[in-house]
């Protein structure tokens, strides 16, 4: 496996070794002790979560004041334009963002910590998204950004306004984020 650090050193692209034929492929997508190895890390993964979304549909910026989630996110069907946020208080890279696009054909993950907000875009006709999180979702302490707000200016691969929920599109500007909830 190949780890990459993105402009937020923290955040890690992942490029598992992927062996394949005209029958087909087969890469190894976890194993705790490569992923332990190649990353430098001791994270224990807790939840894994699929979603699947049509195309236009963008989630995020989503993360959690209290029981963070550090994410290892990748795309089995379609492909994504993934982005993580770093919204930690004192960070160098505080107020950054970081996109990579994740499918099928390139099998990419990436590592987002926990203290960074994260969101995705569907590219594709629809997209299966799987992560593993660190700490088990809770709705009490979820809290989003605006996925077009004007302080991060992040650049979303589409000319078409995407398909939000009313969760999403009600989410908070980056200038009133607090983690001190």
């Amino acid at each position: 496996m190949k780890v990459t650090p993105t402009t937020i050193p923290d955040v890690l692209l992942i490029e598992p070794k992927v062996f394949g034929d005209t029958r087909g492929f087969f890469f190894e997508s976890f194993n705790q002790k490569a992923f332990n190895e190649a990353t430098g890390l001791d994270v224990n993964f807790v939840q894994d979560n699929h979603s699947r979304s049509a195309k236009g549909v963008l989630r995020g910026l989503h993360y959690q004041v209290q029981q963070p989630q550090g994410k290892l996110v990748r795309v089995v069907r379609g492909a994504v334009f993934d982005v993580a946020v770093d919204i930690r208080k004192g960070s160098p890279t505080f107020g950054k963002w970081v996109g990579v696009e994740l499918s099928e054909d390139n099998h990419r993950q990436l590592w987002v910590p926990a203290g960074l907000a994260h969101g995705f875009l569907v590219l594709s006709e629809s997209a299966d998204f799987l992560y593993k999180t660190t700490d088990y979702y809770a709705p009490a302490h979820e809290r989003c950004i605006r996925w077009n707000d004007p302080t991060l200016a992040i650049e979303w691969p589409s000319a078409q306004p995407p398909l939000v929920s009313a969760k999403d599109e009600a989410g908070a500007s980056f200038l009133t984020l607090t983690q001190d909830e």
